[in-house]
């Protein structure tokens, strides 16, 4: 057990959330002693338990967001451990559950007593030393400004959902603006450099990425279901935002994604034979359909080579490759084609957009595809259309 988790080993101190707090064994919210039910909770409760259920707020659009749900973790569970029951009963992805352990952890070796060096609990602190945490990354440290903001939505949600005592309008106050970028594009030429230099094994998915503006994570999360060879389209999922939407698949790709499917197909049957645990599913499907991760449509359409242990079930299966070897291969790639942009696997997202954009194609479908919940976003790349150059010419160019 590490020092941490021996030093914040319950969030019983200083009171709050309850104990035994929690799901049930079905999967149903326990109801605190004393809480009433439903529409009972009213002014009084509120008050007198210190707890104010979320309402309903204007988002950035200017739509109402829905109310999460009120969930009281156990308070006699360690830190670690009340981070994840609420965030996987809110459905949050298991890197966004890595990511935000990862800050409170930064965030509290910052709180740590100089004199002593013992671990202080985040209920023993509050919002003046989250604002000087926040302070230290982008004074002393120079962080970027979405790192920061990483940061701060992290805290906010440990202390607003998990510690239950929001920190009030710091949440608002100390959110950084990030400048808008232009983002890196490549040219056509660069495009087609990147896959002649790229490894065999990997060509497939760059292409893939290209032809479809698919982000990196989205790609490699498909099953065998979602791509549909022969209406030349995949499902994309559970994407940014939650969202799902269509994108098309690429004619000069169907023969070659035919063969992998078959290749694939084989790898299935293996995992059968050697009654391999069935593939990760979401959410609760997996105990509503106990067989479906051993079934051909749920597979991992870039299953990878090797089974590995599921960090959230512990179970030895078979997940999807990982996104570290296709980044690493991307980068291999323009090393080697001598290219001077800083790309990466979702610059062929923004490639993607943009040549769509020069070809004519409707600013609203690029957006379709994309997967952009405001046509705002999209009409980024629409500044780095090829003109060339930006389309106004140099008074240099002009002459006297």
């Amino acid at each position: 057990m590490s020092e941490l988790s021996r030093n914040l080993g319950s969030g019983s101190q200083g009171g709050g959330g309850g104990g035994g707090g929690g799901l049930q064994p079905s999967g149903r919210r326990l109801r605190q002693p004393g809480v009433p039910r439903g529409r009972e909770v009213d002014r009084s409760f509120r008050a007198n338990s210190g707890l104010e259920p979320v309402r309903k707020t204007p988002d950035s659009q200017g739509n109402r967001t829905r109310d999460r749900p009120l969930f009281i973790p156990d308070a006699k569970a360690p830190l670690r451990d009340q981070l994840r029951q609420v965030m996987r009963f809110l459905h949050y992805s298991y890197r966004t559950e890595l990511t935000y352990w990862h800050w409170t952890v930064r965030f509290l070796r910052f709180c740590r007593l100089p004199d002593q060096g013992t671990w202080r609990h985040p209920r023993e602190v509050g919002a003046p030393e989250v604002a000087a945490f926040l302070s230290h990354l982008a004074t002393d440290l120079n962080v970027a400004a979405s790192t920061q903001n990483q940061a701060l939505n992290a805290l906010v949600f440990l202390y607003g959902s998990v510690l239950l005592q929001p920190l009030g309008d710091l949440g608002k106050l100390a959110r950084v603006q990030r400048p808008p970028r232009v983002p890196v594009v490549l040219t056509r030429h660069e495009v087609a450099a990147i896959f002649t230099a790229s490894e065999a094994s990997f060509v497939l998915f760059l292409k893939l990425l290209y032809g479809t503006g698919m982000r990196l994570m989205e790609m490699l999360r498909l099953r065998v279901k979602d791509v549909d060879l022969e209406r030349r389209l995949i499902v994309v999922h559970d994407g940014k935002g939650r969202k799902s939407r269509v994108t098309m698949v690429p004619e000069t790709l169907v023969l070659e994604l035919e063969g992998h499917a078959k290749a694939i197909r084989r790898v299935f049957d293996q995992d059968r034979t050697d009654r391999a645990a069935g593939v990760w599913l979401p959410f609760a499907l997996e105990r509503k359909y106990p067989n479906a991760g051993r079934e051909w449509p749920w597979f991992w359409f870039f299953p990878a080579d090797q089974p590995g242990r599921d960090p959230v079930s512990e179970l030895h299966r078979r997940h999807h490759v990982s996104p570290d070897a296709v980044q690493m291969a991307m980068r291999r790639a323009v090393l080697k084609a001598g290219l001077s942009k800083a790309a990466t696997p979702h610059t062929l997202r923004h490639s993607f957009a943009t040549h769509l954009l020069e070809s004519g194609t409707d600013i609203r479908t690029v957006q379709d595809l994309l997967g952009h919940a405001d046509v705002a976003t999209t009409q980024i790349y629409t500044h780095v259309l090829s003109r060339p150059g930006i389309g106004i010419r140099s008074p240099l160019d002009r002459g006297g």
